[in-house]
């Protein structure tokens, strides 16, 4: 067992500690009547929970009104208020009345001081009923009526009543009220920016102050969501510039093109496309349809195109309804139709050509329907060939870079060098197009038709 100490070591140390027994109850004392120190709370999060009240509110009231407005647009302008109320009221008994503090608030780590009452009843968050109702009306019930009243009044036109009657006077009260309360809200913002205290008017007058939900709250602003919001703009705002810029119709036809032309064979080495039963030699040449191959020659296949209207393409749209012939009104365009038509030589065809023009590929085709198409697809770069220039005969899928007029073939009596063809040989003559009367020097048909574009749109004259 250790030693006792001696009598004179002992007493330094029990004097020292005897001596600090008063100073040590003194801080203990002074210690404990101290107030804790509150965390302190920024003025931007009391505004913030405020703005994200009203978000969450609009996020909730949108989808409702949509769905009011498939039923009926007049249940979306007569009962959206209601809606509006009873989306404030339903929050506010979920998130104030039973946790004390709404939703916008607690996102912010911010929740309503308890207040002291001698009222027995208290809602589930443990402030006062009585204050929490009084809270809901004034920040709920409120603002409802007052636009309820007010769209009243502008609806019977109260503002136009004369200056005795008492809807004129009851508009003018309710316009000083307006600013009374507009002044009243901008003092009290002057307040909460002084001391930060209560942010609403509602809540100076019921004494509901916003402090902090944990003891120990650092707030941490992130930039993440907004720098995210940054670049999706950024982004958005290039694809609207940029998108202008593609022929969306060109960059469609060439990968269809390159898409039909890659096929399994054609990837492979030669040596080894025997192997998937592919027997097509370099000899053998693949013969190339147009949509409209089945079409007689004698009837005009873009003409047939137009007046089927195709709706997807706005400008194939407008051009058929310019287009239709009046010999097919009631007829549709299809090959079988104009097959079963070009078997009566006396029957009138069902596209009929104004003014042949043959394409660079051989096939006949309207001057105004030809040189149409050549010139949309060499200012749009929309088809095939160089640089998507030519367009693509709708008969043999070529594309087509010029075109040349047709001459017109007369039938009728043979001719004989030297010999004069009488009256009667001369009215009994006719043409396959058109008639020869025509001035073709001082026309626009009286040529090519392929020297439109320049060197770059890759069509060259016939």
């Amino acid at each position: 067992m250790p030693s006792p100490l001696p009598p004179a070591l002992d007493q330094p140390w029990q004097a020292a500690w005897n001596d600090a027994q008063h100073r040590i109850s003194q801080i203990q004392v002074d210690i404990a009547g101290t107030p804790t120190p509150h965390s302190r709370i920024t003025r931007v999060g009391k505004v913030d929970a405020e703005l994200l009240d009203a978000e969450l509110v609009q996020l909730l009231r949108e989808p409702l009104t949509k769905a009011l407005n498939l039923i009926s647009s007049a249940y979306k302008a007569q009962l959206e208020p209601e809606l509006t109320l009873l989306i404030h009221l339903v929050l506010y008994k979920f998130s104030v009345w039973d946790q004390g503090a709404s939703y916008g608030a607690k996102l912010q780590g911010l929740k309503y001081a308890p207040l002291a009452s001698t009222s027995r009843l208290s809602a589930a968050s443990g402030l006062p009923a009585s204050t929490l109702v009084l809270h809901s009306v004034l920040t709920i019930f409120a603002p409802y009526l007052h636009n309820r009243l007010r769209a009243h009044a502008l609806s019977n036109a109260w503002p136009d009543a004369p200056s005795s009657d008492r809807r004129r006077k009851a508009w003018e009260l309710l316009t000083r009220l307006e600013s009374i309360h507009g002044l009243a809200g901008l003092l009290n913002f002057v307040l909460f920016l002084w001391n930060g205290r209560y942010r609403t008017l509602a809540d100076r007058l019921l004494r509901l102050r916003l402090i902090s939900a944990r003891r120990h709250f650092q707030r941490e602003v992130s930039y993440e969501f907004m720098n995210r919001q940054m670049v999706w703009h950024a982004f958005t705002e290039f694809l609207l510039f940029l998108l202008p810029l593609v022929n969306t119709r060109a960059l469609r036809r060439q990968i269809i093109s390159v898409a039909s032309r890659l096929t399994l064979a054609s990837i492979l080495p030669a040596p080894l496309r025997p192997l998937i039963g592919s027997t097509s030699t370099t000899n053998e040449k693949k013969v190339r349809r147009g949509k409209y191959w089945m079409l007689p020659e004698d009837q005009c296949a873009i003409c047939a195109e137009n007046t089927s209207t195709n709706f997807a393409d706005p400008a194939a749209a407008l051009t058929s309804l310019a287009n239709v012939s009046p010999y097919t009104a009631t007829a549709a365009a299809g090959s079988s139709n104009a097959a079963d038509s070009s078997g009566d030589p006396d029957q009138v065809p069902q596209f009929p050509i104004h003014t042949p023009y043959a394409a660079s590929c051989g096939h006949v085709y309207c001057y105004y329907c030809l040189t149409e198409r050549m010139m949309r697809t060499a200012d749009e770069r929309a088809g095939v060939g160089p640089k998507g220039a030519q367009w693509a005969c709708l008969r043999c899928d070529e594309g087509v870079a010029a075109a040349d007029r047709v001459e017109a073939l007369p039938e009728g009596p043979d001719y004989e060098s030297g010999v004069d063809d009488d009256e009667d040989g001369e009215d009994s003559m006719s043409f396959e197009y058109g008639s020869e009367d025509v001035d073709t020097e001082f026309t626009d048909m009286s040529g090519s038709v392929g020297s439109y574009a320049d060197s770059e749109s890759g069509l060259s004259s016939g």
